[in-house]
């Protein structure tokens, strides 16, 4: 069966709702980030002491994106593009969402929400807040005159990016000026498997 190590809390809740949308089985071990990620056993299959990890027979896989577009190509349920061309946007849209739109979102959200009050720093928050708009705009602009990413159905691009945008709210990030990327947040999210994800404790 399907191991997947993480909480739903973290960046885990990216392949759980991969997962979910799938309809597969799967066990959920419950590894959370301080201490549990620096144990030996833990190590031996992710050195890198991160959260998630997902095991599938013999194959070990870290990197929550990379996750699932494995996951979404090999249990394939509508989710992967059907076109070489729409593959390629889907790695595009899936790398886009770690190395331009994630940063800004996590910092903000840390220096906001997660560090204890004594760690946070408000200009880094408002310095990553910012910066964020950048690309939200390329986001809004990519989605002008389309329900989705790749046209007009759900699949592994739009799970991926709007995983990581779904953290904007808790950030205390607007998207209202985003008309076109906060109605696609809001269609993404309403599916039943990331409501199922949001009751896992």
């Amino acid at each position: 069966m399907i191991k997947l190590y993480g909480i739903s809390r973290s960046r885990a809740m990216r392949p759980l709702w991969m997962l979910e949308e799938l309809g597969l089985p799967y066990e959920h071990v419950k590894v959370s980030f301080v201490n549990d990620t620096r144990k030996p056993e833990f190590l031996r299959i992710n050195p890198n002491g991160h959260i998630p990890v997902l095991q599938d027979g013999d194959l070990v896989l870290w990197e929550s994106l990379a996750i699932n577009l494995y996951l979404a190509r090999k249990y394939d349920k509508g989710l992967w593009p059907k076109r070489v061309e729409d593959e390629g946007r889907a790695f595009q849209w899936s790398l886009w969402s770690m190395t331009e739109l994630e940063e800004p979102l996590l910092t903000t959200l840390l220096h906001r929400m997660f560090y204890p009050e004594a760690q946070r720093d408000p200009k880094k928050a408002d310095d990553a807040a910012e910066r964020f708009k950048q690309p939200l705009g390329v986001l809004d602009g990519a989605l002008a005159g389309r329900d989705y990413l790749l046209g007009s159905a759900f699949t592994v691009a739009d799970l991926n990016a709007a995983s990581v945008l779904s953290w904007a709210p808790l950030a205390g990030l607007d998207l209202s000026r985003a008309r076109n990327a906060q109605g696609w947040l809001g269609r993404c999210t309403a599916r039943p498997a990331f409501a199922r994800v949001q009751q896992l404790a």
